[in-house]
Protein backbone atom coordinates (compact mmCIF):
# COMPACT_ATOMS: atom_id res chain seq x y z
CA UNK A 1 0.00 0.00 0.00
CA UNK A 2 1.50 3.33 -1.04
CA UNK A 3 2.01 6.00 1.60
CA UNK A 4 0.48 9.42 1.09
CA UNK A 5 2.59 12.57 1.29
CA UNK A 6 1.70 13.19 4.93
CA UNK A 7 3.03 9.77 5.94
CA UNK A 8 6.26 10.35 4.04
CA UNK A 9 6.82 13.74 5.61
CA UNK A 10 6.17 12.27 9.05
CA UNK A 11 8.72 9.51 8.39
CA UNK A 12 11.21 12.05 7.07
CA UNK A 13 10.88 14.20 10.18
CA UNK A 14 11.20 11.18 12.47
CA UNK A 15 14.39 10.00 10.75
CA UNK A 16 16.00 13.42 10.91
CA UNK A 17 15.21 13.77 14.59
CA UNK A 18 16.27 10.26 15.59
CA UNK A 19 19.34 9.82 13.39
CA UNK A 20 22.14 9.24 15.92
CA UNK A 21 25.44 11.04 15.44
CA UNK A 22 28.14 8.94 13.84
CA UNK A 23 31.11 8.58 16.16
CA UNK A 24 34.52 8.09 14.56
CA UNK A 25 36.79 5.44 15.98
CA UNK A 26 39.72 6.27 18.22
CA UNK A 27 43.47 5.62 18.03
CA UNK A 28 45.24 6.34 21.32
CA UNK A 29 48.97 6.69 21.95
CA UNK A 30 50.35 6.59 25.50
CA UNK A 31 53.97 7.77 25.34
CA UNK A 32 55.64 7.03 28.66
CA UNK A 33 57.72 9.80 30.23
CA UNK A 34 57.13 12.37 27.48
CA UNK A 35 57.64 15.75 29.16
CA UNK A 36 55.53 18.68 27.99
CA UNK A 37 58.49 20.61 26.56
CA UNK A 38 59.85 17.76 24.43
CA UNK A 39 57.82 19.38 21.65
CA UNK A 40 58.76 22.97 22.44
CA UNK A 41 59.32 25.42 19.58
CA UNK A 42 63.07 24.78 19.74
CA UNK A 43 62.63 21.01 19.29
CA UNK A 44 59.72 20.95 16.83
CA UNK A 45 61.98 21.78 13.88
CA UNK A 46 63.23 18.18 13.90
CA UNK A 47 59.77 16.69 14.41
CA UNK A 48 57.61 17.01 11.27
CA UNK A 49 55.17 14.36 12.46
CA UNK A 50 54.43 16.22 15.67
CA UNK A 51 54.27 19.46 13.68
CA UNK A 52 51.55 18.02 11.47
CA UNK A 53 49.48 16.80 14.41
CA UNK A 54 49.73 20.18 16.15
CA UNK A 55 48.88 22.10 12.96
CA UNK A 56 45.85 19.94 12.23
CA UNK A 57 44.60 19.46 15.77
CA UNK A 58 44.69 20.59 19.39
CA UNK A 59 47.58 20.94 21.82
CA UNK A 60 47.40 21.59 25.55
CA UNK A 61 50.20 23.63 27.11
CA UNK A 62 50.85 20.65 29.37
CA UNK A 63 49.07 17.84 31.17
CA UNK A 64 49.38 17.66 34.95
CA UNK A 65 49.59 14.06 36.18
CA UNK A 66 47.97 12.65 39.28
CA UNK A 67 50.11 12.23 42.39
CA UNK A 68 52.38 10.37 42.57
CA UNK A 69 53.69 11.29 39.12
CA UNK A 70 54.51 7.64 38.41
CA UNK A 71 53.52 5.34 35.58
CA UNK A 72 50.99 2.79 36.84
CA UNK A 73 48.94 5.26 38.90
CA UNK A 74 48.59 7.52 35.87
CA UNK A 75 48.04 4.72 33.36
CA UNK A 76 44.88 3.99 35.31
CA UNK A 77 43.91 7.60 36.00
CA UNK A 78 44.02 8.32 32.26
CA UNK A 79 41.71 5.41 31.47
CA UNK A 80 39.29 5.86 34.39
CA UNK A 81 39.28 9.60 35.07
CA UNK A 82 39.71 8.73 38.73
CA UNK A 83 42.27 9.96 41.23
CA UNK A 84 44.69 7.33 42.50
CA UNK A 85 43.06 7.15 45.92
CA UNK A 86 39.83 6.15 44.18
CA UNK A 87 41.05 3.60 41.64
CA UNK A 88 43.54 2.26 44.24
CA UNK A 89 46.66 1.93 42.08
CA UNK A 90 48.71 4.32 44.17
CA UNK A 91 52.23 3.34 43.13
CA UNK A 92 54.45 1.35 40.81
CA UNK A 93 55.21 -0.78 43.86
CA UNK A 94 52.50 -1.59 46.43
CA UNK A 95 51.98 -3.98 49.33
CA UNK A 96 48.78 -5.54 50.61
CA UNK A 97 49.57 -6.05 54.26
CA UNK A 98 46.51 -8.17 54.98
CA UNK A 99 47.35 -10.73 52.28
CA UNK A 100 51.13 -10.15 52.34
CA UNK A 101 51.39 -9.85 48.57
CA UNK A 102 53.03 -7.21 46.41
CA UNK A 103 52.46 -5.32 43.19
CA UNK A 104 55.92 -4.82 41.71
CA UNK A 105 55.56 -2.53 38.69
CA UNK A 106 53.39 -5.10 36.95
CA UNK A 107 56.20 -7.64 36.54
CA UNK A 108 55.25 -10.27 39.14
CA UNK A 109 52.34 -12.71 38.88
CA UNK A 110 50.57 -11.18 41.89
CA UNK A 111 50.37 -7.88 39.98
CA UNK A 112 47.62 -9.44 37.86
CA UNK A 113 45.33 -10.16 40.79
CA UNK A 114 42.00 -8.30 40.62
CA UNK A 115 42.42 -6.61 43.99
CA UNK A 116 44.83 -4.08 42.47
CA UNK A 117 42.68 -3.31 39.42
CA UNK A 118 39.03 -3.58 40.44
CA UNK A 119 38.91 -0.21 42.22
CA UNK A 120 37.60 1.45 39.06
CA UNK A 121 36.43 0.48 35.59
CA UNK A 122 38.79 1.48 32.76
CA UNK A 123 37.39 2.67 29.45
CA UNK A 124 38.29 -0.51 27.58
CA UNK A 125 36.22 -2.59 30.00
CA UNK A 126 33.25 -0.24 29.64
CA UNK A 127 33.51 -0.50 25.85
CA UNK A 128 33.74 -4.28 25.85
CA UNK A 129 30.65 -4.44 28.08
CA UNK A 130 28.88 -2.30 25.46
CA UNK A 131 29.90 -4.80 22.73
CA UNK A 132 32.45 -2.35 21.30
CA UNK A 133 35.75 -4.08 20.59
CA UNK A 134 39.08 -2.73 21.81
CA UNK A 135 42.57 -3.68 20.60
CA UNK A 136 45.54 -2.84 22.83
CA UNK A 137 49.23 -3.03 22.02
CA UNK A 138 51.87 -3.28 24.78
CA UNK A 139 49.49 -1.42 27.10
CA UNK A 140 50.29 -2.35 30.73
CA UNK A 141 47.25 -3.98 32.27
CA UNK A 142 45.54 -5.11 29.07
CA UNK A 143 46.51 -8.69 29.95
CA UNK A 144 44.62 -8.49 33.27
CA UNK A 145 41.03 -9.60 33.71
CA UNK A 146 39.43 -6.51 35.25
CA UNK A 147 35.92 -6.80 36.67
CA UNK A 148 35.71 -10.06 34.74
CA UNK A 149 36.57 -8.50 31.36
CA UNK A 150 39.57 -8.35 29.02
CA UNK A 151 39.94 -6.37 25.78
CA UNK A 152 39.13 -8.19 22.54
CA UNK A 153 42.83 -8.13 21.67
CA UNK A 154 45.88 -7.57 23.86
CA UNK A 155 49.47 -7.65 22.65
CA UNK A 156 51.14 -7.94 26.03
CA UNK A 157 53.69 -5.47 27.33
CA UNK A 158 57.37 -6.36 27.46
CA UNK A 159 60.49 -4.30 28.14
CA UNK A 160 60.68 -2.57 25.72
CA UNK A 161 59.32 -2.57 22.12
CA UNK A 162 61.54 -1.25 19.32
CA UNK A 163 60.53 1.40 16.79
CA UNK A 164 59.85 -1.37 14.28
CA UNK A 165 57.58 -3.18 16.74
CA UNK A 166 55.86 0.13 17.45
CA UNK A 167 55.35 0.74 13.73
CA UNK A 168 53.94 -2.76 13.26
CA UNK A 169 51.61 -2.25 16.21
CA UNK A 170 50.38 1.03 14.73
CA UNK A 171 49.72 -0.60 11.37
CA UNK A 172 47.84 -3.47 13.01
CA UNK A 173 45.85 -0.96 15.08
CA UNK A 174 44.81 0.97 11.97
CA UNK A 175 43.84 -2.25 10.20
CA UNK A 176 41.70 -3.25 13.18
CA UNK A 177 39.94 0.12 13.06
CA UNK A 178 39.52 -0.04 9.28
CA UNK A 179 38.10 -3.56 9.21
CA UNK A 180 35.73 -3.09 12.13
CA UNK A 181 37.68 -5.35 14.48
CA UNK A 182 38.07 -2.46 16.92
CA UNK A 183 36.26 0.73 17.86
CA UNK A 184 39.28 1.86 19.85
CA UNK A 185 42.93 0.89 19.44
CA UNK A 186 45.44 1.85 22.15
CA UNK A 187 49.23 1.76 21.70
CA UNK A 188 51.81 2.15 24.49
CA UNK A 189 55.43 3.15 23.88
CA UNK A 190 58.20 3.26 26.48
CA UNK A 191 61.52 4.22 24.94
CA UNK A 192 61.21 7.98 25.64
CA UNK A 193 60.91 7.19 29.35
CA UNK A 194 63.81 4.73 29.25
CA UNK A 195 66.20 7.20 27.61
CA UNK A 196 65.03 9.99 29.92
CA UNK A 197 65.85 7.83 32.95
CA UNK A 198 69.18 6.55 31.70
CA UNK A 199 70.62 9.69 30.10
CA UNK A 200 68.45 12.55 31.33
CA UNK A 201 65.55 14.53 29.86
CA UNK A 202 67.82 16.95 27.99
CA UNK A 203 70.20 14.31 26.62
CA UNK A 204 70.85 13.66 22.94
CA UNK A 205 69.79 10.04 23.49
CA UNK A 206 66.33 11.14 24.62
CA UNK A 207 66.11 13.63 21.73
CA UNK A 208 67.12 10.93 19.27
CA UNK A 209 64.41 8.64 20.66
CA UNK A 210 61.88 11.45 20.15
CA UNK A 211 62.97 11.88 16.53
CA UNK A 212 62.57 8.15 15.92
CA UNK A 213 59.11 8.25 17.47
CA UNK A 214 58.31 11.15 15.15
CA UNK A 215 59.30 9.03 12.15
CA UNK A 216 56.78 6.39 13.22
CA UNK A 217 54.11 9.07 13.63
CA UNK A 218 54.80 10.25 10.08
CA UNK A 219 54.15 6.71 8.85
CA UNK A 220 50.92 6.56 10.88
CA UNK A 221 49.69 9.84 9.42
CA UNK A 222 50.49 8.61 5.93
CA UNK A 223 48.70 5.30 6.53
CA UNK A 224 45.60 7.11 7.79
CA UNK A 225 45.44 8.86 4.40
CA UNK A 226 46.18 5.70 2.40
CA UNK A 227 43.49 3.77 4.28
CA UNK A 228 41.02 6.66 3.78
CA UNK A 229 40.49 7.00 7.53
CA UNK A 230 40.89 10.77 7.88
CA UNK A 231 37.17 11.29 8.45
CA UNK A 232 36.69 8.09 10.41
CA UNK A 233 39.41 8.08 13.08
CA UNK A 234 40.35 10.49 15.86
CA UNK A 235 43.91 10.34 17.17
CA UNK A 236 44.90 11.20 20.73
CA UNK A 237 48.49 11.23 22.01
CA UNK A 238 49.34 11.81 25.65
CA UNK A 239 51.85 10.85 28.33
CA UNK A 240 51.63 9.67 31.91
CA UNK A 241 54.15 12.10 33.42
CA UNK A 242 57.27 14.13 32.72
CA UNK A 243 60.88 13.77 33.87
CA UNK A 244 63.49 15.78 35.78
CA UNK A 245 67.26 15.58 36.08
CA UNK A 246 68.75 13.86 39.12
CA UNK A 247 72.29 13.85 40.50
CA UNK A 248 73.08 10.77 42.54
CA UNK A 249 76.55 11.85 43.52
CA UNK A 250 75.31 14.64 45.78
CA UNK A 251 71.50 14.37 45.97
CA UNK A 252 70.89 10.97 47.56
CA UNK A 253 69.02 10.47 50.84
CA UNK A 254 70.18 7.17 52.38
CA UNK A 255 67.63 6.03 54.93
CA UNK A 256 70.18 3.93 56.83
CA UNK A 257 71.83 7.19 57.90
CA UNK A 258 68.69 8.28 59.76
CA UNK A 259 66.70 5.24 60.89
CA UNK A 260 67.17 1.65 62.01
CA UNK A 261 65.88 -0.45 59.11
CA UNK A 262 64.92 -3.16 61.64
CA UNK A 263 62.10 -0.83 62.71
CA UNK A 264 60.47 -1.37 59.29
CA UNK A 265 58.56 -4.48 58.19
CA UNK A 266 58.20 -3.38 54.56
CA UNK A 267 59.61 -0.72 52.24
CA UNK A 268 58.36 -0.13 48.71
CA UNK A 269 59.98 1.79 45.87
CA UNK A 270 62.88 4.23 45.80
CA UNK A 271 63.37 7.63 44.25
CA UNK A 272 60.82 10.42 44.61
CA UNK A 273 58.23 8.60 46.73
CA UNK A 274 58.93 5.78 49.19
CA UNK A 275 56.40 3.86 51.28
CA UNK A 276 57.26 2.57 54.76
CA UNK A 277 55.35 0.13 56.97
CA UNK A 278 56.76 0.48 60.52
CA UNK A 279 57.04 -2.42 62.91
CA UNK A 280 54.52 -2.43 65.74
CA UNK A 281 55.06 0.52 68.08
CA UNK A 282 57.73 2.15 65.86
CA UNK A 283 55.66 4.61 63.80
CA UNK A 284 56.10 7.64 66.07
CA UNK A 285 59.84 7.01 66.48
CA UNK A 286 60.39 6.74 62.72
CA UNK A 287 58.29 9.81 62.02
CA UNK A 288 60.28 11.94 64.47
CA UNK A 289 63.58 10.72 63.04
CA UNK A 290 62.59 11.40 59.43
CA UNK A 291 60.83 14.74 59.84
CA UNK A 292 64.17 16.50 60.41
CA UNK A 293 65.83 15.11 57.25
CA UNK A 294 66.60 17.80 54.69
CA UNK A 295 65.06 17.65 51.20
CA UNK A 296 62.45 15.19 52.42
CA UNK A 297 58.83 15.44 53.55
CA UNK A 298 57.46 12.61 55.67
CA UNK A 299 53.71 12.20 56.08
CA UNK A 300 51.63 10.01 58.30
CA UNK A 301 48.77 8.68 56.21
CA UNK A 302 46.12 10.94 57.70
CA UNK A 303 48.32 14.03 57.23
CA UNK A 304 49.04 13.63 53.51
CA UNK A 305 47.95 16.87 51.75
CA UNK A 306 44.43 16.73 50.35
CA UNK A 307 45.63 18.15 47.03
CA UNK A 308 47.51 14.90 46.36
CA UNK A 309 44.21 12.93 46.31
CA UNK A 310 46.24 10.04 47.66
CA UNK A 311 45.76 9.35 51.36
CA UNK A 312 42.48 7.42 51.08
CA UNK A 313 44.10 4.73 48.97
CA UNK A 314 43.72 1.21 50.31
CA UNK A 315 47.39 0.38 49.78
CA UNK A 316 48.91 3.65 51.01
CA UNK A 317 51.47 2.99 53.75
CA UNK A 318 51.43 4.45 57.29
CA UNK A 319 54.45 6.62 56.37
CA UNK A 320 55.00 8.20 52.96
CA UNK A 321 58.27 9.91 52.08
CA UNK A 322 58.34 12.53 49.31
CA UNK A 323 61.66 13.94 48.12
CA UNK A 324 62.32 17.44 46.86
CA UNK A 325 62.67 17.65 43.09
CA UNK A 326 65.93 16.09 41.90
CA UNK A 327 66.61 14.26 45.17
CA UNK A 328 66.58 10.48 45.44
CA UNK A 329 65.49 8.39 48.44
CA UNK A 330 66.98 4.93 48.84
CA UNK A 331 67.65 2.52 51.69
CA UNK A 332 71.39 2.62 50.98
CA UNK A 333 73.48 3.55 47.95
CA UNK A 334 74.11 -0.08 47.07
CA UNK A 335 70.39 -0.36 46.26
CA UNK A 336 70.33 2.49 43.77
CA UNK A 337 68.74 1.39 40.44
CA UNK A 338 71.91 1.14 38.39
CA UNK A 339 71.58 -0.05 34.79
CA UNK A 340 73.70 -1.80 32.19
CA UNK A 341 75.04 0.66 29.61
CA UNK A 342 76.82 -2.00 27.58
CA UNK A 343 79.63 -2.84 29.99
CA UNK A 344 78.00 -6.16 31.03
CA UNK A 345 77.44 -4.92 34.59
CA UNK A 346 74.67 -2.82 36.13
CA UNK A 347 76.85 0.07 37.26
CA UNK A 348 75.65 3.06 35.21
CA UNK A 349 74.04 6.07 36.90
CA UNK A 350 70.48 7.15 36.19
CA UNK A 351 70.16 10.80 35.12
CA UNK A 352 66.40 11.31 35.11
CA UNK A 353 63.48 10.49 37.44
CA UNK A 354 59.84 11.27 38.14
CA UNK A 355 57.26 10.65 40.86
CA UNK A 356 57.73 14.03 42.56
CA UNK A 357 55.04 16.56 43.51
CA UNK A 358 52.69 16.49 40.54
CA UNK A 359 52.40 20.29 40.42
CA UNK A 360 56.10 20.67 39.52
CA UNK A 361 56.42 21.65 35.85
CA UNK A 362 58.99 18.96 35.07
CA UNK A 363 56.42 16.34 36.05
CA UNK A 364 53.91 17.58 33.46
CA UNK A 365 53.25 15.53 30.36
CA UNK A 366 51.85 16.21 26.91
CA UNK A 367 48.40 16.12 25.32
CA UNK A 368 47.71 16.29 21.57
CA UNK A 369 44.72 15.26 19.46
CA UNK A 370 43.46 15.60 15.93
CA UNK A 371 40.71 14.19 13.75
CA UNK A 372 37.14 14.92 12.72
CA UNK A 373 35.98 15.70 16.27
CA UNK A 374 38.80 18.09 17.19
CA UNK A 375 39.41 21.72 16.39
CA UNK A 376 42.24 22.63 14.02
CA UNK A 377 45.43 24.48 15.00
CA UNK A 378 44.01 25.09 18.46
CA UNK A 379 45.92 25.75 21.67
CA UNK A 380 44.61 25.09 25.15
CA UNK A 381 45.68 25.87 28.69
CA UNK A 382 47.00 22.96 30.72
CA UNK A 383 44.66 20.08 31.51
CA UNK A 384 44.90 17.24 34.03
CA UNK A 385 45.26 13.52 33.52
CA UNK A 386 41.82 13.05 35.08
CA UNK A 387 40.32 15.08 32.20
CA UNK A 388 41.44 12.80 29.36
CA UNK A 389 38.89 10.08 30.12
CA UNK A 390 35.94 12.38 29.43
CA UNK A 391 37.38 13.40 26.06
CA UNK A 392 37.79 9.78 24.99
CA UNK A 393 34.27 8.89 26.11
CA UNK A 394 32.80 11.84 24.24
CA UNK A 395 34.46 11.17 20.90
CA UNK A 396 33.56 7.47 21.16
CA UNK A 397 29.95 8.12 22.10
CA UNK A 398 30.39 6.21 25.37
CA UNK A 399 28.58 7.38 28.49
CA UNK A 400 31.28 8.22 31.01
CA UNK A 401 31.20 6.72 34.48
CA UNK A 402 31.49 8.98 37.54
CA UNK A 403 34.98 10.47 37.54
CA UNK A 404 37.20 13.24 38.88
CA UNK A 405 37.76 15.00 35.56
CA UNK A 406 36.37 18.38 34.53
CA UNK A 407 34.39 18.36 31.28
CA UNK A 408 34.12 22.16 31.29
CA UNK A 409 37.91 22.43 31.04
CA UNK A 410 38.19 20.28 27.91
CA UNK A 411 34.95 20.54 25.93
CA UNK A 412 36.34 23.56 24.06
CA UNK A 413 38.87 21.24 22.38
CA UNK A 414 36.07 19.65 20.36
CA UNK A 415 34.13 20.89 17.39
CA UNK A 416 30.41 21.41 17.79
CA UNK A 417 28.84 17.96 17.91
CA UNK A 418 25.73 19.25 16.10
CA UNK A 419 27.81 20.30 13.12
CA UNK A 420 29.39 16.84 12.96
CA UNK A 421 26.00 15.16 12.55
CA UNK A 422 24.89 17.34 9.63
CA UNK A 423 26.45 15.20 6.87
CA UNK A 424 24.57 12.14 8.13
CA UNK A 425 21.32 14.06 8.34
CA UNK A 426 21.88 15.47 4.86
CA UNK A 427 22.37 12.00 3.39
CA UNK A 428 19.22 10.80 5.13
CA UNK A 429 17.31 13.80 3.80
CA UNK A 430 18.48 13.24 0.21
CA UNK A 431 17.61 9.55 0.32
CA UNK A 432 14.13 10.07 1.72
CA UNK A 433 13.37 12.96 -0.60
CA UNK A 434 14.27 10.83 -3.60
CA UNK A 435 11.93 8.08 -2.43
CA UNK A 436 9.26 10.66 -1.62
CA UNK A 437 9.52 12.11 -5.15
CA UNK A 438 9.10 8.67 -6.71
CA UNK A 439 6.07 7.88 -4.59
CA UNK A 440 4.20 11.09 -5.32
Amino acid sequence: MAMNSTHWLTLLTFCLVTTPPVHPKLLVFLIDGFRFDYISETELGDLPGFQQIIKNGVKADSMIPDFPSLSYPNYYTLMTGRHCEVHQITGNFMWDREMNISFDIGTNDDSRLPQWWDGAEPLWVTMEKAKKKVSMYYWPGCEVEILGVKPSYCREYFYYPSELELENACYDALRALKTGNAEMAAVYYERIDVEGHHHGPLSEMRKDATRKLDQVLQVVLQQIKIMDLEKDVNVMLFSDHGMTEIFWMDKVIELVNYIDMRDIVQIKDRGAVVSLWPAEGKLSKLYQQLRVVDHLNVYQKEDIPERFHYKKGKFVSPLTLVADSGWFIVERKEKLPFWNNGTSTNMAWQHGWHGYDNELMDMSGVFLAYGPDFKVNYRSASIRSTDVYNIMCNVLGIKSLPNNGSWSKVEHLLRNRASLSKPVQLMTLMLLLSVFTIQV
